[in-house]
């Protein structure tokens, strides 16, 4: 009782780390801008950043601003690239904010969407998905809640069976422990996938491209299908910021603080697998995104998860369409996927981040 007194002192509340500085967010946000000009003015037909700035203003209503592009360039603009930057800003920012998620709620700064085995997870979902489609001609898959349940589905049952596992032997769900057990489902998943894969032939191709993570194939249509999954994810995780910060330093300092501990865990995974399952079904799977912007932000902006989860939104977000932006044009005509450029930047930094983690483990 004592020690649960003492937590809840205002005193000892002072010392918790900081929200969110005005500076960061700015650079948040300028960080999204760059990213959105860069992404629309360069391509395989390169546009004015400044008549891409103009153009995008008038979008406005009752703004009428002269940008200097020709209809065939404002229609590249409009009609195919911004489609595309706006989808990699959604998804690269869901990734990043649930690997955030996923690291406060598990205590562990290597978790991520991928090692837990929710990627797998939703990956199998959307796997079965397209070959039932190839099978039986449905189109209700094609709805906007067929690849997205899905997805979802496969990505609790992956949490669960992490969640599970981690505790097999004993209860404590230690962070080496959930690594390996992540590392276990999403094998066990990966077979799964690749057993339905070889009974449905004629879809390789279409599973592959998904595999390998794509945002070629975006239009509107993806955008409109994954903001509304986008919203509800971003609303509760940005919600459950300040219990985040509270849950690092223990169960049973949360509980004397007044916080329900296991309930805002499953609040957060729940939440954090939507975001990851509605990402994962319209770009394929897009690795490290989830690891490396929220250490990062931890890292430059300091542990506060106030800080940490609106940071991550929006520098994951400019992250993945920049990284979107060099898949294609770094391969001059052969567009590279957008998985392979993520990957490449993401590998080093998570040999650099589980370095760190063992240095500073007792």
């Amino acid at each position: 009782m004592i020690s649960g007194l003492r937590e809840a002192r205002p005193s000892e509340r002072v010392v918790r780390p900081a929200g969110l500085k005005p500076a960061w967010l700015a650079g948040g946000i300028l960080a999204v801008l760059v990213a959105l000009i860069a992404g629309l003015a360069f391509g395989s037909v390169a546009l004015p950043p400044a008549g891409v700035a103009v153009e995008l203003l008038n979008q406005i209503p009752g703004v009428r601003l002269h940008s200097g592009l020709s209809e065939r360039e404002v229609a590249i603009l409009l009609e195919l690239r911004l489609p595309r930057v706006v989808l990699g800003l959604l998804v690269g920012g869901m990734l990043a904010l649930a690997g955030a998620a996923y690291q406060g709620v598990f205590r562990n700064p290597l978790a991520d969407p991928h090692l837990l085995g929710v990627a797998a997870g939703a990956g199998l979902g959307v796997t079965a998905v397209i070959a039932f489609r190839s099978t039986t001609g449905d189109a209700t898959v094609d709805l906007p809640f067929g690849v997205p349940v899905a997805a979802f589905v496969g990505a609790l049952i992956a949490v669960a069976l992490t969640w599970l596992l981690g505790a097999a032997g004993g209860r404590d769900r230690s962070p080496a422990t959930l690594i390996l057990a992540g590392v276990a489902v999403s094998s066990f998943l990966a077979a799964a996938q690749t057993y339905v894969m070889q009974q449905h032939v004629d879809t390789l191709r279409e599973v592959y491209s998904w595999l390998l993570g794509r945002l070629a194939t975006a239009g509107w249509h993806d955008v409109l299908l994954v903001l509304p999954y986008a919203a509800v994810t971003g609303a509760i995780v940005l919600s459950q910021r300040r219990e985040l910060d509270v849950l690092t330093v223990g169960d049973e300092e949360a509980t004397g603080l007044g916080l329900h501990p296991q309930r805002s865990r499953y609040l957060l995974i729940i939440a954090a697998s939507l975001g990851t399952a509605a990402a994962v079904s319209v770009s394929g799977l897009i690795g490290f995104v989830g690891i490396i912007v929220p250490h990062t932000m931890r890292l430059l902006a300091g542990p506060s998860y106030r800080s940490i989860l609106p940071l991550s939104v929006l520098f994951g977000g400019a992250f993945l369409a920049l990284a979107d932006l060099l898949a294609r044009t770094a391969g001059g005509q052969a567009e590279i996927p957008i998985g392979v450029v993520t990957a490449f930047f993401g590998a080093p930094f998570f040999i650099v981040v589980l370095r760190t983690t063992r240095t500073a483990a007792p």
